[in-house]
């Protein structure tokens, strides 16, 4: 396989800015501490940071013939991730942002729907898009055409390669349930956040969510909690939570992203599951602790490093 990981799906490009407790009235100007451009998104952040920490990483998905277009590719070539499948739309902008960071990390953004919604993964793009030995599609109900059958055509090839296969969503609400349905039988795990799992599921309780999601046909279910951590459950009956780690929030924009890759990470390692969801764990919390997506992630060793130091809740 030429790639370790390949992250298809939401690319965005994110300006960001903190703190911000309100948008100032009328023409007024409010002054920020603290300001960044990052690729984020659910297939761009998981991309960073599983070339950060050393993978091999195919970007698949879609940027306009734009400045914020120019910017997203360089950033991502910058990282050594391969940007071939990148498609440039016609007729769309770049996805984009403008997050606007609250003191405690939350990050109320004003987005703008772009190419993400109009790429497409065509047939004679799949072998290379399929080299690899993990595929990651990040931001179901955000990708127009590929939402349409697409993207659950490419995760059953890949299954039928016998690639390991990951899932991750766009703040679903209940209307992205037709949406992801069919795709969950070719995922062998699927991440949610809590919001997104009870809105698709409308559970509340965290074991029925899980266990409505393996009714569907997914191999395993992972729902990152935020501050309680995370939990998994599979098809063999196997389950656990892990605490997440003690940290100063800065930023929350990316968190879920940056957990995708770590888990990829443990996954292309051969560590026991625990681990994997570990590595996603403290990816996303070295996220949290700075502004803009993957800021803080800078290598596997510096993300081994801290999981050895920093306390669990």
């Amino acid at each position: 396989m030429t790639f370790d990981y390949t992250s298809i799906g939401f690319y965005t490009f994110d300006c960001l800015c903190r703190p911000v407790t309100q948008i100032p009235p009328g023409g007024d100007t409010y002054f920020v501490e603290d300001f960044t451009l990052a690729v984020s998104g659910a297939a761009g952040s998981a991309a960073i940071v599983a070339a950060k920490h050393g993978l091999s990483v195919q970007a698949v998905g879609g940027v306009g013939h734009d400045d914020m277009g120019d910017w997203v590719l360089a950033k991502l070539g910058s990282f050594g991730v391969d940007t071939t499948n990148m498609e440039r739309c016609p007729d769309h902008m770049t996805s984009s942002s403008i997050v606007t960071t609250r003191p405690d990390g939350a990050r109320p953004a004003l987005h703008k729907r772009g190419a993400t919604a109009g790429f497409y993964v065509t047939d004679d793009r799949l072998d290379r898009v399929l080299d690899t030995k993990i595929l990651h599609i990040g931001g179901v109900g955000l990708m127009d055409r590929m939402d349409q059958g697409r993207s659950g055509e490419v995760l059953a090839e890949a299954k039928r390669r016998g690639i390991t296969t990951t899932l991750d969503v766009f703040a679903s609400t209940p209307d992205d349930m037709p949406l992801i349905a069919p795709l969950l039988p070719h995922t062998d795990f699927f991440m949610p956040s809590e919001e997104e799992a009870m809105a698709l599921s409308g559970l509340t309780d965290f074991d029925e969510i899980a266990q409505f999601l393996l009714d569907q046909g997914v191999g395993a279910v992972i729902l990152t909690l935020g501050a309680e951590g995370a939990m998994y459950r599979d098809q063999t009956g196997h389950g656990f939570r892990i605490p997440a780690y003690a940290i100063d929030v800065i930023c929350t924009c990316g968190c879920g992203d940056c957990f995708n890759a770590g888990f990829a990470t443990g996954l292309h390692l051969g560590r026991s599951l625990e681990d994997c969801v570990r590595l996603g764990q403290a990816s996303s919390a070295q996220n949290a602790m700075g502004l803009g997506s993957q800021a803080v992630v800078t290598s596997l060793d510096k993300t081994l490093r801290f999981m050895e130091i920093t306390p669990q809740k």
